[in-house]
């Protein structure tokens, strides 16, 4: 590792690199896959969310430099007036928004409130397919009849929804069926970035390959396995870099850009490389100008007390430890004829799983294990709480003696798919499949590209898994919606779970007022959960992020992702 730092570092030295960087402007980011559409009402991965959320803007967005997590307008040009006990919704929108530029778009098109229904119409309408249904699946009046109704861009065009008027090109206005506290947290995705009717007929409704949006960043070639570059919009609206923020922001200067207009750089470029090895030694030869660690540089990286190391210092690189919204856990498929339906079996695994030996051997003990369904960070978490499992071998053999298979015996081998064809996630795969075999339990390791495991997950072809969820928003809300039945694929519900009682306890905190009941439902939906184990939780995440010091206002979000935007390269 040391050879290999030092070999980096003077090739580094000896390119002249920081020069061209200076000479670009260009901010180079390495996406650890292949990107899986480029359409917002599709994109629902993390990967893909990097390219996606610099090109689209829906109406509000998240404070850069504040936690916890707060709202504010983004296309949006207030926060909204709400009426009738929470019912009806009433947004102004800004006025000096154009989308970029496009043959089948009048010259400096702007956004009409029009737009806006347009991509909730899209988001509803089956030939789209879109993952992000969810957000308002039975929430607005008349769009789930329009769901029914619309058979083809015709009736797309034509078919009016209730619940969604634009009052004038500037003012949007939606009706609820119920009260829905998390709407403005809907309304802050991607998913609800408008789209023109031109594009949309222009493109038959399928933006998977060419973006058009408002952001910062006008999409400009792609290149299939290889990179995506975008170049800086030079009709962005009037936004400016933060003039406030936190203790953390403060202390860590992050505020020099205060007021002045965005976006920094000319423009961004994506490099994907899908393994850990090429990304560290691009980073190190400044070809990117920040990453992720992965276990197998932590040693490289870190000292002993988990800081950066001398030689990374001397190389004026920085590191970010930041808590995240991501965690983790083993997913079974509920449909399957044999894990599905066998309590004793889905145990007995729970209980041979090392998740401790996992996080020191995966995430270098970077991981926090799992003590919930709720990861820290999110209101109702409880620190306190006891899964109803642990690792045990002994008592993992006689779960599975309970559950009809003494030893394994009469077991047949199940599929174990893993989220990409990356050397960790191999890895991973074979380490469960070390620890089932250990009680007997044999599984075959089936290898993926992450767009290809997406692509399993919402056609319902998986069988034994590790899911994963980086969340939307921070709210319970968004993690129980994984559970409930009207969310099964291709909504994110992918293990097929369904509970009568989690789906009444969903609908109840999606209009509970008061934060004990919030607090009360949650408790039950995991009681529930628990009981069932649909899930074995694993850990949840941080996030070590390595950026040379030529990379100003950098603050690392998991949850925020069009940060790009305020990103200086001095």
């Amino acid at each position: 590792m040391k050879v290999f730092f030092l070999t980096i570092c003077l090739l580094a030295a000896s390119c002249g690199c920081d020069k061209k960087k200076k000479k670009e402007n260009v901010l180079n980011v390495a996406l650890t896959s292949k990107v899986s559409s480029l359409d917002s009402a599709l994109s629902y991965d993390t990967v893909s969310a990097q390219v996606v959320s610099q090109i689209y803007e829906p109406l509000f967005e998240y404070e850069y430099l504040i936690r916890p997590y707060t709202l504010k307008p983004l296309l949006a040009k207030e926060m909204p007036l709400i009426t009738d006990n929470g019912l009806s919704y009433l947004i102004k929108l800004k006025e000096d928004v154009y989308y970029h530029p496009h043959q089948a778009l009048s010259s400096k098109r702007k956004v009409k409130a029009q737009d806006f229904i347009n991509q909730m119409k899209r988001l509803a309408y089956l030939p789209t397919q879109s993952n992000g249904w969810w957000i308002f699946s039975g929430k607005i009046k008349g769009l789930d009849e329009f769901r029914k109704a619309a058979k083809d861009l015709k009736d797309f065009e034509n078919l009016k929804v209730e619940g969604l008027a634009a009052l004038d090109d500037h003012t949007l206005q939606i009706k609820l069926t119920a009260p829905y506290p998390q709407l403005l947290y809907a309304l802050a995705m991607s998913f609800a970035a408008p789209a023109p009717m031109e594009l949309i007929k222009f493109y038959d409704n399928d933006f998977s390959q060419e973006p058009v949006g408002t952001g910062p960043f006008i999409f400009k070639k792609w290149e299939k396995n290889l990179s995506l570059a975008l170049e800086a919009n030079p009709n962005y609206h009037q936004q400016t870099y933060p003039k406030t923020g936190d203790r953390f922001a403060y202390e860590n200067k992050l505020l020099k850009d205060a007021g002045k207009k965005l976006p920094f750089v000319k423009g961004v470029k994506f490099h994907i490389m899908k393994e850990a090895g090429p990304r560290m030694q691009n980073f190190l030869s400044r070809n990117i100008d920040l990453v992720t660690l992965t276990k197998d540089y932590f040693q490289m990286a870190l000292n002993h007390q988990g800081e950066l190391s001398k030689e990374f210092k001397s190389q004026k690189i920085q590191l970010q430890i930041a808590p995240t919204l991501t965690y983790w856990w083993l997913s079974f498929n509920m449909r399957d004829k044999i894990l599905g339906k066998n309590l004793k079996l889905r145990q007995a695994i729970a209980h041979a799983v090392d998740n401790q030996k996992l996080i020191k051997l995966f995430t270098n003990n970077i991981g926090q294990k799992a003590n919930s369904i709720y990861p820290p960070g999110i209101p109702g978490y409880d620190p306190s709480a006891e899964l109803p499992y642990e690792h045990n071998s002994a008592k993992a053999k006689a779960l599975l003696k309970a559950a009809g298979y003494p030893e394994g015996k009469g077991l047949p081998v199940f599929n174990y798919d893993v989220r990409g064809s990356g050397a960790v996630s191999r890895q991973m795969g074979e380490f469960i499949k070390s620890e089932l075999q250990k009680i007997g339990i044999e599984i075959n390791v089936v290898i993926n590209t992450f767009p290809g495991f997406l692509n399993k997950a919402r056609t319902g072809q998986l069988q034994f898994w590790q899911g994963g969820w980086a969340m939307d928003y921070p709210d319970a809300e968004n993690i129980i919606q994984l559970l409930t039945t009207q969310n099964h694929p291709p909504g994110p519900n992918t293990a097929y779970y369904s509970n009568p009682k989690v789906d009444a306890l969903y609908g109840k905190i999606m209009s509970a007022k008061k934060t004990e009941d919030q607090y009360s439902i949650m408790q039950k939906v995991e009681k529930e959960v628990n009981q069932e184990l649909p899930w074995i939780m694993q850990y949840y995440s941080r996030n070590y992020v390595l950026y040379h010091q030529y990379v100003k206002n950098f603050r690392q979000s998991d949850l925020l992702y069009n940060t790009f935007k305020y990103i200086r390269l001095d």
